[in-house]
């Protein structure tokens, strides 16, 4: 007999109808009509090749092959419902790798207090940060297993993918200090000189092109970098400007920086943490997911 065409719920009918070698007794015992329990006996007949219950006398009673099929039968709906009942392993006991995706910023940001935080609560866990290759990349890995947690800005994307909002960022200039921008600093000032782009995929244009677009400018791009983490040394050391979320400039990251508000309104955007639904039943990666959360309050 194969597993893959019976339907379990028949095998937890069955138990009460061979404990009770009564359909309207059984019935009532499942919360199920008599109707729906007497269909359900005809299905475990076929599925049996056995009456399994024959009228008689005052009722019903057990065949042969029902007799021998009742204790077996009970300790697997047994065996079956401690599988079901499994206790989660405690978080300390876990060993487990989780895979995360998110930017260097972020990863700069949140990895340290994610990890001190997970060495106390489940030191088992092994954590692997994958580099950010873009939202597309991001659902794919989901998708397909390679990743279980993402940190970044997350489209929504069907049923099946889960994301809660772990912070907002808010987008800042930043130049060197005696940067000759910064003397009556305006758009004409921003505008004036070369900028510093972040693009995993090596594009020309941003979040702010756009917003320049609304108003008739445009701007020139001097340098197009992969990471966040770039971006400051090269500000240092040239009269670049760069549009940069302000999570990405972190504490010693400011020295010698001047951070100032965009002179025209580029708006913000949610990070989302996000995972397929498939790991919402992993304790490991629901840890890892409720750890970042609070890790990301602490921060921001």
């Amino acid at each position: 007999m194969k597993l893959r065409g019976v339907d379990l719920n028949l095998l937890v009918i069955l138990d009460a109808l061979l404990e009770e070698a009564h359909v309207s007794r059984a019935a009532d015992r499942l919360g199920l009509s008599q109707p729906a329990t007497s269909s359900a006996l005809e299905r475990c007949r076929q599925l049996f090749g056995d009456r399994l219950l024959e009228r008689a006398a005052g009722g019903m009673r057990r065949t042969p092959r029902a007799e021998a099929l009742r204790p077996r039968l009970k300790e697997a709906l047994a065996v079956l419902g401690g599988v079901l009942d499994l206790p989660e392993v405690p978080l300390a006991e876990l060993r487990q790798t989780v895979r995360l995706l998110m930017a260097d910023s972020l990863a700069a940001l949140l990895l340290g207090p994610l990890v001190a935080a997970l060495a106390r609560s489940a030191p088992g866990l092994d954590v692997v940060v994958q580099p950010w290759q873009g939202g597309a990349a991001a659902l794919d890995g989901l998708a397909r297993g390679t990743l279980d947690l993402a940190v970044s800005l997350i489209p929504p994307a069907g049923p099946d993918l889960r994301r809660k909002e772990l912070l907002r960022e808010e987008y800042v200039v930043a130049m060197r200090r005696g940067h000759p921008a910064l003397e009556g600093f305006d758009l004409e000032r921003w505008l004036a000189y070369p900028h510093v782009l972040v693009s995993t995929r090596g594009d020309m244009r941003g979040a702010l092109d756009e917003a320049l677009a609304r108003h008739g400018r445009t701007r020139r791009v001097g340098c197009v970098v992969p990471h966040f983490l770039l971006v400051p040394p090269l500000l240092l050391g040239s009269d670049l400007i760069a549009l940069l979320p302000g999570g990405s400039i972190l504490g010693a990251m400011r020295e010698g920086l001047s951070v100032l508000e965009p002179p025209v309104a580029v708006e913000g955007f949610p990070v989302h943490l996000a995972w397929h639904r498939r790991r919402e039943g992993d304790p490991a990666v629901r840890h890892v997911a409720e750890t970042l959360q609070a890790v990301a309050r602490v921060a921001t």
